[in-house]
């Protein structure tokens, strides 16, 4: 089934992380685990952290576009675990 969205890699390698956005969850992940990704081809195996879904390809890259903008550790593992986007966050 192809779902639209961005997420969220780990590679079980190294523990960095990795963000992308996509309309095939299923086959991009398989793509990447394959080693056709430059970016994480010597980051394999990559476990999937977290998926969020969009209603359309343009709208999951330009979240992936502002999530990339926040390079800290600490915020990614955030939307790892309760899906809170920075920019969502209330003080």
């Amino acid at each position: 089934m192809k779902q639209t969205g961005v997420y969220i890699l780990q590679s079980l390698k190294n523990g960095f992380y990795y963000t992308g956005s996509t309309d095939n969850i299923e086959n991009r992940l398989t793509i990447h685990n394959k080693g056709w990704v430059k970016a994480t081809k010597n980051m394999r195996p990559l476990l999937l952290m977290r998926f969020v879904s969009c209603n359309s390809i343009t709208e999951a890259k330009s979240l992936e576009y502002r999530l990339k903008k926040y390079k800290r550790r600490d915020i990614l593992e955030r939307v790892i675990e309760d899906g809170i986007f920075p920019w969502d966050y209330t003080k």
